[in-house]
């Protein structure tokens, strides 16, 4: 080859790999501008935008803020911001509450640019009139959740006006365009959202029967927005039937056929619905529904075309409409498959969600395409997923227990445990002389005498010297330090305030004493007439600072710095007032107490700890996820409430109560069928975790233990009835509970002191039956035929089923072979066994009072917690499945009912209108 055309191939291989770079389009960004409804920012290099205030106060951990500001600078903050320089070029936390979804030093001055902004979330607006009054709906919010794993479909609308909130009912068509956008699919078929994307417009028109009226509904996809949140913009007009207040709305499920063509999907049906009011009993409407659902097809898709006709089946269509909140609700499951096509076997839900794969009990399933799972063994585990193994971080050197520490392991984690004479410090890690005990070291004087050194204990701060004495010692801080010796800061250069004649320089700020020379909360400048709050070292209170003119801020009550922020201004003292990323920091809540959770700065290394901020054992976490650690107290009240009053169910005989959360849940039974259209929330109690419950038929009263307050409860079944406390002293952690009909006693489990304790069922006459040879005790029975008590003990080592008299007597171990957390416990009462349903082996198993006759019930629970038995059928509350699952003693799972609230249920016992022949001692928690 010549050595020209040499040159020239090598110039075009060069020549072929240059790339080019370009910058994002404008038509490449999510749609903005004032056509699009955003705000424009004023130009300028440090601007601010006026107030927005907030519809619903915006909730964040144990804070709470009514208003935003947007800055020039790519940040939002709940305060007015200050200057630019305190925070664009210093890292971060910053000293004020800020949001930074794209920091930078921006300057829009001299049509440099604009910055945009609005608030987004789905809205509905438009007139309905009901009955002949018409009422506007304002921009509204709606919200959708969907479990793709069942197709189940929630759709919450808030704000929506009493008239209008019960007319609106029957329109379960507004939630059906979720479920058809994202039904689950069986073979050969596609969901909505697979068609259309996040774009598409619904037309549905509505025209309600006996009284002809009409309503449309415009439903607009306006895509996905930076969170990949989907945006769906409702709008209603027309007339809808009057429904009375306080109705409830009954629809059966249903089908309905979709034609598919080309960019539009259509459907037209016919729905029937009963309506159930106390002035008019149940009647029988209907509506007809014409719909066209409009998309953009993709030209770019070249996959075959989708059948002309789906079909999608909607079950547990379920609507409500809640007056106290002014929310409407609906929830709908959704299934979607060719015309005709049922399913022959079991529904097809993904492993993961049926609670039916083989993944090791500390093990996470991860759903993965259809039936496909994966399963992933829990930090602190190895091996496969289907079988996982305790890591031990003692023997594999994967501990972090610092100097006079001993590392225990345990199933899962581990845990440091100091020598004898030290305790953790507030890191939580390192162990240090006991701080409540101090370490007494004595000094011989030449004479022989000798004295307490109490500086060994180094009692002041970190910049004082500790200077011991007879008796006694003081404590100095540094030179170019201030305070008294316990709390030490630097000096900052001296500000000239007066003139050399003694008068206050105009201009300057004049820090406002007390007679203590202590800083008086509210402090003003003479000059400018702005005035902001202070703490007791003189510093700002973020927020806190007015213009002239306005009324000045009011200052909280003072009140001396508590435990954790003493050792939390401490540390960042000891940190030069810039810890590292890795660094601990104490956490402190508003109110200066300790922060349940307590994690090394920025790092996932997190535990729990309890109100003096001391490590509560086993509750190391390395994963992404904090542990879920609850707090001391409850949370205050952030909002007045409405008294607690029960709320019955109407006209039933029987009905299960079940614990979830701060509410207990009623939910009646036909025959042994779950009747979830008549389910209730029998009684709210804000600030409390239910836990246990308990029925009793003679008084009609239920009764429940509360974590989060440390009591126990009872409360009529009468409407309006209030809660009344029964036990409100030396209760840790109150789990299960039982009550003795025939006896008029109740029984009660302790977790955290580990003790089983009994009282007179208006509290009185209470005792200790047992404080011994527990360690996790939780469901606890009662028989009043025999007199016998049943208790489980879910101690991982050692696992258990015990049984006693009433008055603790004749005590014995019923099974303890074959078991791993035996969470729900209760009595058959025709055949005359104790039932249990184990959440570490998965069954549901009876056997006879004296041990003998064990016998698998069914072998393949999900993950049980409560349970109670009536006619032939167990009923329990599962927290895989987040519901109330029954099952035949036939061993097959004939119903279930997920409540709205997706949360864990706990306790479950069952209430009925008159005391139940050879059941009336079966009350279980």
């Amino acid at each position: 080859m010549e050595r020209g055309a040499m040159l020239a191939v090598c110039v075009l291989c060069w020549s072929c790999g240059v790339c080019v770079v370009t910058a994002i389009q404008r038509a490449e960004m999510f749609p903005y501008g004032t056509l699009s409804g955003d705000l424009v920012l004023a130009e300028g290099d440090d601007e601010t935008s006026k107030v927005l205030s907030l519809p619903k106060p915006l909730y964040f951990y144990d804070s709470q803020f009514s208003q935003l500001y947007v800055a020039t600078n790519g940040i939002v903050s709940a305060q007015d911001l200050p200057m630019e320089k305190q925070y664009v070029d210093d890292g971060f936390p910053t000293d004020f509450p800020v949001v930074a979804p794209f920091l930078a030093d921006i300057d829009t001055s001299g049509g440099q640019g604009q910055i945009y902004y609005r608030r987004v979330s789905g809205k509905v607006k438009g007139t309905v009139t009901v009955g002949s009054t018409p009422v506007e709906l304002n921009n509204i919010d709606l919200h959708a959740y969907i479990v793709v794993g069942d197709g189940r479909a929630y759709t919450a609308i808030s704000e929506v006006p009493e008239p209008v909130g019960w007319a609106l009912m029957p329109l379960a068509p507004i939630g059906e365009l979720f479920g058809w956008l994202f039904a689950l699919e069986l073979p050969n078929s596609q969901a909505g959202f697979k068609i259309t994307g996040a774009e598409f417009t619904r037309r549905a028109d509505v025209v309600f029967y006996p009284g002809n009226q009409r309503l449309t509904i415009i439903q607009t996809g306006r895509g996905l927005d930076d969170h990949n949140h989907l945006t769906v913009d409702t709008v209603l007009s027309g007339q809808v039937p009057f429904m009375p207040p306080g109705a409830e709305v009954v629809m059966d499920p249903f089908k309905e056929i979709y034609q598919y063509y080309p960019s539009v999907a259509t459907s037209t049906s016919v729905r029937e619905f009963s309506v159930v009011s106390a002035e008019r009993g149940s009647e029988s409407f209907s509506f007809q529904l014409k719909q066209n659902i409009t998309y953009r097809d993709c030209r770019h898709d070249n996959r075959a075309t989708a059948a002309e006709t789906l079909q999608i089946t909607m079950e547990r269509v379920f609507v409500m409409y809640v007056k106290e909140e002014r929310i409407l609700r609906y929830a709908i499951t959704n299934k979607i498959s060719p015309v005709g096509v049922e399913p022959t076997g079991p529904e097809l839900v993904n492993p993961c969600y049926a609670g039916n794969h083989d993944c090791d009990t500390t093990a996470q399933c991860i759903p993965l395409e259809g039936q496909a799972f994966q399963c992933q063994c829990a930090t602190g585990y190895k091996g496969d997923g289907r079988n996982c193994y305790d890591v031990d971080e003692c023997a594999e050197s994967l501990t972090s227990c610092g100097a006079h520490a001993q590392c225990v392991n345990l199933p899962g984690s581990h845990r440091c445990q100091c020598q004898s004479g030290y305790e953790f410090g507030f890191d939580g890690r390192t162990c240090v002389g006991d701080l409540l005990l101090y370490r007494v070291i004595y000094v011989t004087e030449p004479d022989g005498h000798q004295y307490i050194d109490e500086c060994s204990t180094s009692p002041c701060h970190i910049s004082a010297r500790c200077i011991n004495g007879l008796g006694s010692f003081q404590c100095q801080c540094q030179p170019g330090f201030y305070g008294d010796g316990f709390y030490c800061s630097q000096q900052q250069g001296h500000v000239q305030t007066t003139s050399p004649e003694g008068y206050p320089i105009v201009g300057a700020y004049v820090p406002q004493c007390d007679a203590n020379g202590q800083y008086i909360p509210l402090q003003c400048h003479g000059s400018t007439g702005h005035c902001w709050c202070v703490d007791s070292r003189g510093e700002e209170r973020p927020g806190t600072r007015t213009p002239p003119g306005s009324s000045p801020p009011v200052g909280p009550t003072q009140r001396p710095d508590s435990a954790c922020e003493r050792w939390r201004a401490n540390l960042m003292e000891y940190y030069g007032g810039k810890p590292e990323p890795q660094q601990y920091m104490p956490q402190c809540d508003p109110d200066g107490q300790f922060s349940p959770v307590q994690c090394y700065g920025e790092t996932t290394y997190c535990w729990c700890v309890d109100q003096d901020g001391r490590e509560v054992s086993g509750t190391r976490s390395h994963d992404v996820v904090k542990p879920a650690c609850l707090p001391s107290v409850a949370p205050p009240t952030v909002r007045p409430l409405p008294r607690p009053n029960v709320t019955p169910p109407p006209n039933t005989d029987i009905t299960l109560l079940y614990a979830q959360g701060q509410k207990i849940g009623a939910l009646p039974l036909n025959g042994t069928r779950l009747d979830a259209t008549r389910s209730k929330t029998l009684l709210t109690l804000h600030g409390s975790i239910v836990v246990g419950l308990a029925y009793d038929c003679k008084e009609n009263r239920v009764y429940w233990t509360d974590l989060s307050a440390r009591t126990i409860n009872r409360a009529s079944m009468a409407p309006g009835a209030e809660p009344e406390i029964l036990i409100n002293t030396n209760l840790v952690s109150p789990e299960g509970l039982a009550v003795d009909v025939k006896r008029r006693l109740m029984f009660w489990v302790d977790s955290n002191p580990d003790v089983i304790e009994t009282a007179n069922l208006d509290g009185s006459g209470r005792r200790t039956l047992f404080d011994a040879d527990l360690v996790n005790p939780r469901a606890i029975i009662v028989v009043s035929s025999t007199g016998t008590l049943y208790w489980t003990d879910w101690n991982r080592e050692a696992p258990k089923i015990e049984s006693s008299t009433v008055d603790g007597q004749n005590r014995k171990v019923v099974v303890s072979d074959g078991i791993g957390l035996p969470n729900a416990l209760t009595y058959d009462s025709s055949a005359g066994l104790v039932c249990w349903a184990d959440a570490g082996t998965k069954r549901l198993e009876c056997v006879s009072p004296d041990g003998s006759g064990r016998r698998v019930i069914h072998p393949s629970l999900n993950y049980p917690f409560s349970m109670v038995y009536y006619r032939d059928h167990f009923y329990y509350t599962d927290w895989r499945r987040d519901g109330v699952i029954a099952v035949s003693k036939d061993k097959q799972f004939t119903d279930e009912y997920l409540p709205e609230q997706r949360s864990h249920l706990y306790g479950i016992a069952i209430a009925t209108t008159h005391c139940l022949s050879g059941e009336i001692c079966v009350k279980q928690s």
